[in-house]
């Protein structure tokens, strides 16, 4: 009975997110943008406290040889990567809609010159043999798609999530089937 609960609860939290993601994938990417832009926040945050106690406590650390020379006066190092995390954690956390639409359109334009790049590499073929109607089909889905991306940035990124969605309420389901059709086979034995 404790395999069909642990099953069954996997399956409810499974079919529950799956549910949300299909709902609603557009807030979903930009809640999730901005959960990780939290993450980069606190970390940067959290680095550059370190900084600063470090360097309240300590000033300068001085180190000497076996004779009593000063060889190294030192400063704690500034944390760079603190600060560019802060940066970044807030531009995430503040306005994800405006990253998640430079971040497609940055993918969309890559997706299109590498279909352009496909297309001119079959134009160098058929100049030395005849290229099938096929080989043409992929360029041509690929920049369909990164043309999709350029135009509707929030709905091509929230593409993947309603995938996974529909996945997890999938998988909820079969999981719910599966751990019955145990839990009622182990019970007759």
């Amino acid at each position: 009975m404790k395999i069909l609960r642990s099953s069954v609860f996997r399956a409810i939290c499974a079919i529950a997110t799956g549910i949300l993601l299909i709902n609603n994938p557009d807030n979903t990417v930009k809640w999730i943008t901005i959960a990780i832009g939290v993450m980069f926040l606190l970390s940067g945050v959290i680095s550059l406290a370190t900084y600063f106690n470090a360097k309240k406590r300590s000033g300068e650390a001085e180190v000497y040889d076996a004779e009593g020379r000063l060889i190294i006066r030192a400063k704690p190092a500034f944390p760079i990567v603190g600060l560019g995390s802060v940066l970044l954690g807030l531009t995430l956390a503040v306005i994800p809609g405006v990253f998640i639409k430079t971040l497609m359109y940055a993918l969309g334009g890559i997706i299109i010159l590498g279909a352009i790049n496909q297309f001119m590499t079959l134009l160098n073929a058929k100049k030395l043999f005849r290229v099938p109607v096929w080989f043409w089909i992929g360029p041509s889905l690929i920049l369909i798609t990164g043309v999709f991306v350029i135009i509707r940035p929030i709905e091509a990124s929230a593409l993947p999530l309603l995938i996974i969605g529909w996945c997890l309420l999938f998988y909820g389901v079969t999981e719910v089937i599966n751990a019955v059709k145990i839990y009622k086979e182990t019970k007759s034995d």
